[in-house]
């Protein structure tokens, strides 16, 4: 197995000098040097194929240097592995220095002409750990590696993961934060991004007004990641900052467009590249549910519930704007690129959601069709997924009751499916029936259109769990099968009808097919 080595993150930003693994505040440094820590007996249970194509590992999957090296048994020739140092708000407090408690970078790789960094996660302590051990277990790890690849197949920018590795060491886990510690079998998982640098990276060097420091970040980020950016001293960094804006209002937009909530919108969980990062006790909407979340410590105040995504980014984006502004020493760029998001924000979810109904043209009665129809989904408990994917069925021919029939299968209570609730639904369609006859496409054209907007598989939990309960008995078989149906989310794929299906009613209150914690 040979990588093309190509390191800049720690070879040209500052490192911590003190070279030992303990606990404690890194002051005027990017990084620590950390080493993974050596799992007892390694095992690979599954390899994201197109990933391990698009490093150019494709025919090292197989070999023992590839299981040792992604699972953390050994350090790849000449490179010097490391934990990244940054601070961040969580729930909304500061929390000051946080760091890569459980992620070690491995190196940075150049492979099909593009860059790569491939980090393990899972792979043991480092200074950032704080109280912790550093793992993962192999619950958290299969959710966070499917996830990965679900979302990059449904056009959501997002990190990627290459592989799974069992590190035949149990780890101890109260998985409910009730007290019950269990043990779990530990994994690994090798995420792969072309970078991982967060919003909090900046955020520390600010706090801490190490403006030297945090212009070095800046300047390094911009140089490999923004080359087109060639304007110099204050208008880089507003340009800089105006990119960061454009990358993450596209990826909240797309969240919004296929239903999922990330669960953990923290600052120090935000890419700076616009990357949909740290997979946690995330989600997908089941019944269509504004205020839902899916992770327990969020349960009482719903700060990350699905309809707060794209205000929390904003917000999010903000302490940014904080971040950088002694290099710009200028408040009025900052607010007008913050004040644009917003308007940006409305018009480009507007014209996604007319997308996912099927609407060309966009006007006023588009958008109060568009809120009624938000309204009336959460009626009573309507399935999202399979709502917009039954949706392209209908005909400009269908009669407002035909119309409604079509998308029965995408309600979770059909007796509550009387009086209001159908009144509400039949005015609905009545309208959107006349606004139908407007549009030039023909039915077949306008149906594929949306079907490519509106996918028939996403990866629910209870999905997810049925893979993890599997695991834990050594058959990887659903594991596998949950993949290759998530690289095709949009097709028809009639052999794989079963996982499009409502959540059973078995994984309503589950533990880990509703609500999860944070615990992994």
């Amino acid at each position: 197995m040979k990588l093309n080595i190509q390191d800049t993150f720690n070879k040209e930003l500052p490192a911590d000098p003190d070279k030992n693994n303990t606990r404690r505040k890194v002051f005027e440094a990017c990084y620590s040097f950390a080493t993974p820590r050596i799992p007892s007996n390694p095992t690979l249970i599954h390899v994201a194929d197109e990933v391990a194509e698009m490093l150019e590992l494709e025919r090292d999957t197989n070999a023992e240097e590839f299981l040792h090296t992604f699972s953390g048994k050994t350090v790849y020739p000449k490179t010097s592995p490391y934990a990244m140092c940054y601070g961040g708000h969580q729930f909304g407090n500061w929390a000051g220095q946080l760091g890569d408690g459980r992620a070690i970078n491995l190196a940075e790789i150049r492979a099909n002409g593009k860059r790569w960094a491939l980090q393990l996660k899972g792979a043991g302590a480092t200074p950032y750990s704080r109280t912790a051990d550093g793992l993962a277990v192999l619950r958290s790890s299969i959710r966070e590696h499917l996830c990965s690849e679900a979302m990059h197949y449904l056009g959501v920018p997002t990190t990627r993961s290459l592989s799974i590795a069992l590190t035949g060491d149990e780890v101890l886990r109260d998985m409910l934060y009730d007290g019950n510690q269990a043990y779990e079998k530990g994994a690994v998982v090798c995420r792969v991004a072309p970078s991982f640098i967060r919003f909090g990276n900046f955020q520390l060097f600010a706090a801490r007004k190490d403006v030297v420091n945090l212009q070095k970040l800046t300047d390094y980020t911009i140089k490999y990641f923004h080359k087109d950016i060639q304007t110099e001293g204050k208008e880089k960094y507003v340009a800089f900052f105006q990119k960061v804006v454009n990358s993450t209002l596209e990826m909240v937009l797309n969240w919004q467009r296929v239903g999922f909530v990330h669960g953990v919108m923290n600052t120090d969980n935000m890419s700076i590249l616009g990357l949909t990062i740290d997979y946690g006790p995330y989600g997908w909407l089941e019944g269509y549910d504004a205020n839902w979340t899916p992770n327990t410590t969020d349960s009482q105040h719903n700060r990350y519930a699905f309809g707060n995504q794209p205000g929390i980014a904003l917000w999010n984006l903000v302490q940014l704007a904080n971040a950088l502004f002694p290099l710009i020493e200028e408040a009025k760029p900052l607010e007008d690129i913050l004040e644009n998001y917003q308007t940006n924000f409305d018009q480009k979810y507007v014209r996604m959601m007319a997308d996912k109904i099927g609407l060309a043209e966009i006007n006023a009665e588009e958008e109060t069709l568009i809120e009624d129809l938000e309204k009336n989904l959460q009626l009573t408990e309507t399935d999202m997924t399979i709502f917009f994917r039954e949706l392209p069925r209908i005909q400009k021919k269908n009669t407002p009751q035909e119309a409604f029939q079509k998308i029965h299968k995408s309600f979770y209570k059909p007796l509550e499916l009387a009086g209001s609730v159908t009144d509400a639904w039949t005015t609905w369609f009545t309208k959107y029936l006349e606004r139908l006859q407007k549009e030039v496409d023909r039915d077949e054209t306008r149906k594929f259109k949306m079907y490519e907007v509106n996918p028939k598989f996403v990866l629910r939990n209870y999905m997810a769990q049925l893979a993890i309960d599997a695991a834990n008995k050594g058959n990887y078989e659903v594991l596998n099968e949950l993949y290759e149906v998530l690289k095709r989310p949009y097709n028809e794929q009639p052999e794989f009808e079963k996982w499009y299906a409502k959540r059973p009613e078995w994984a309503r209150n589950k533990v880990g097919c509703s609500m999860l914690s944070c615990s992994s």
